[in-house]
């Protein structure tokens, strides 16, 4: 983190709450700037960030669906950078509730960057997208050339929200970037209907894991703390190489099959593995995996945490929580 670029700045972080706003936040907290998070839910009875963590910061409760509330957080706390995370982020969720999930995804998107053309000090936008804007391709990894191809409500809602990005960025020059992420994982991610969380929280317990695929989707596995410092580095240095409008890749480049990476976590816990494969997967993309040349090339990223070590810290992050838990 360049501190010196982020000294006297104000930040907002939209989707603050979340399991990737969380550990952003929780970083950025160290970096000299001014924070605001806007969340739909603050103060959530599950999360890492602590008492400590909001008194350095300003908490702003709302959805970014609202303009007029986007509009005056950036006016009146000056807001330099935003990090746009706020988003429906579960595929499951996206393809029972799709109104919600383009709502999230796409409406409050293009509001977030109308709020940013007509703001005064804004200086970089980094939008938050997902591999899965890509859609289903035979030839992988996916660069950032590599079409849009999504189908299904989750995957649309992503590629609709990189197209608005682009179109704000070279039509009315609003300095922004967009980020694509395969799966994430680490401390701070209360959801288990992920694989990660779900597979140590089952091997913690001795519980059957449940695995909704066949075992054999392929996906990218990267530490949440080598993500967060991906969209610092971007946000730091858009404007200076003149990165708008363009899309990075943040990816270990070390993809496996859901079976690996479950005989993995079993094996670092140190129990045989217990799963039940369910093969009820629906619109869901078999193999998903990206290239992060370019970010690695030209913002000097590239990730600092191997899986096992990732996995040895998460795992013993949810088992302080479960061992807690009431």
């Amino acid at each position: 983190m360049n501190k010196k670029f982020w000294k006297n700045k104000s930040v907002l972080i939209t989707g603050f709450e979340g399991f990737l706003g969380s550990n952003l936040t929780r970083m950025m907290l160290f970096s000299g700037a001014r924070i605001f998070g806007l969340d739909i839910n603050v103060k959530p009875k599950k999360t890492i960030l602590t008492l400590a963590d909001r008194r350095k910061m300003t908490a702003i409760k709302g959805s970014v669906t609202n303009y007029k509330l986007l509009a005056q957080t950036l006016n009146k706390y000056k807001i330099h950078v935003v990090f746009h995370l706020a988003a429906e982020a579960i595929v499951k969720r996206s393809y029972a509730h799709p109104l919600r999930s383009f709502s999230t995804n796409v409406e409050g998107t293009w509001k977030v960057l109308e709020a940013c053309r007509n703001a005064k000090d804004i200086q970089s936008v980094v939008v938050a997208s997902s591999d899965k804007a890509y859609g289903s391709h035979k030839v992988l990894p996916y660069s950032e050339d590599s079409a849009l191809k999504a189908e299904n409500p989750y995957d649309v809602s992503k590629s609709c929200g990189d197209l608005i990005a682009v179109s704000y960025s070279r039509t009315y020059g609003v300095p922004a970037a967009i980020t694509r992420c395969g799966n994430i994982f680490g401390p701070g991610d209360f959801n288990f209907s992920r694989i990660v969380p779900d597979a140590i929280r089952c091997a913690l317990l001795g519980k059957k894991l449940l695995i909704r695929s066949n075992g054999r989707f392929t996906r990218d596995y990267v530490y949440v703390d080598d993500i967060v410092n991906g969209y610092i580095l971007l946000a730091e240095q858009l404007k200076k190489k003149g990165l708008t409008g363009e899309a990075f890749n943040f990816s270990d480049e070390n993809p496996m099959t859901v079976i690996e990476l479950v005989h993995h976590i079993y094996r670092l816990i140190g129990k045989k593995p217990n799963y039940k494969i369910c093969n009820c997967a629906k619109y869901e993309i078999m193999h998903q995996y990206l290239a992060s040349g370019k970010a690695r090339k030209i913002l000097g990223w590239k990730p600092s945490v191997s899986l096992e070590e990732g996995l040895t810290k998460t795992m013993k992050w949810y088992k302080e929580i479960i061992c807690h838990e009431p």
